[in-house]
């Protein structure tokens, strides 16, 4: 049987709303971030979305070791901080080391295990133990029936408050596809299932010193992934991707979300 997950004052899975994990890749700085969590909790409102904003510390895994990484996790956790207090919105972001989870812990609601990371048995177990839930993305290098060990590691710390999420799978060069048929693969797990519409157009260092993106395609693929089944979208916003510090390439504009968000939860409605 399928379970739900409850973020905060939402639950994600079976028999509840399509939600939205949704933000810029990675904080840039206090103010841009409580823009974008601004506008998204007012989109929240305006549309009744289920929204858990997201954003990053730090990007540890970057193209390039001089690219931008965030402002560290002391700084970028106070920021989410105050997102959370300010908007009332669930929280979610990256740990990228067992040294991270504990403090993490304090402020998101949701601990994310980026992909590259997936195999990290510490950092499974660690993220299990804090007793958050934890959104588990599939790495680009697995098939999705092999995250069935990958969810075993955090299960054996008796946690089961997990989502699962597809963000595609290497393709070639510098290239991510998605297989649609992976979102009904996890699914048989019992798990929520998270589609992340942003990232599986991502091309990764496909833009020499950093990733390139197709973000024109995101859009279509978020549609494909709700008529197919899916739990909730993940999708990185900002008001002006071509500006971005990480990421742009492949991100939704802010202002595009509300018509995005319209035309999926009309095909969540005919086919949930």
């Amino acid at each position: 049987m399928a379970r739900s997950v409850k973020i905060g004052s939402l639950t994600v899975g079976a028999g509840h709303p399509l939600a939205l994990l949704a933000g810029p890749c990675v904080i840039e700085g206090r103010r841009p971030c409580l823009l974008v969590a601004r506008r998204l909790a007012e989109l929240a409102q305006k549309e009744s979305i289920p929204l858990v904003f997201k954003a990053s510390y730090d990007k540890a895994n970057r193209t390039s070791g001089t690219a931008y990484r965030g402002p560290g996790i002391r700084e970028g956790l106070d920021i989410l901080r105050e997102v959370r207090e300010r908007y009332g919105l669930p929280i979610l972001t990256d740990v990228h080391s067992v040294g991270e989870v504990e403090l993490a812990a304090e402020v998101a609601d949701v601990l994310q295990l980026p992909a590259f990371l997936c195999r990290q048995t510490d950092l499974l177990i660690a993220l299990g133990q804090s007793g958050k839930v934890v959104n588990i993305k599939k790495g680009q290098f697995l098939a999705p029936w092999d995250m069935r060990h990958v969810i075993a590691k955090v299960e054996s710390t008796g946690n089961r408050r997990i989502l699962v999420t597809e963000r595609g799978v290497s393709f070639g060069y510098n290239n991510l596809v998605a297989d649609l048929r992976s979102l009904l693969v996890l699914r048989d797990f019992g798990y929520p299932v998270v589609f992340d519409a942003t990232h599986s157009v991502q091309l990764p260092g496909g833009a020499g010193d950093r990733s390139g993106g197709e973000g024109r395609w995101a859009p279509a693929l978020a549609r494909a992934a709700v008529a197919t089944g899916c739990d909730a979208l993940f999708i990185e916003t900002h008001p002006t991707p071509a500006t971005a510090l990480s990421d742009g390439a492949n991100m939704v504009p802010l202002a595009k979300m509300r018509a995005l968000w319209q035309t999926v939860r009309a095909i969540d409605e005919q086919v949930r």
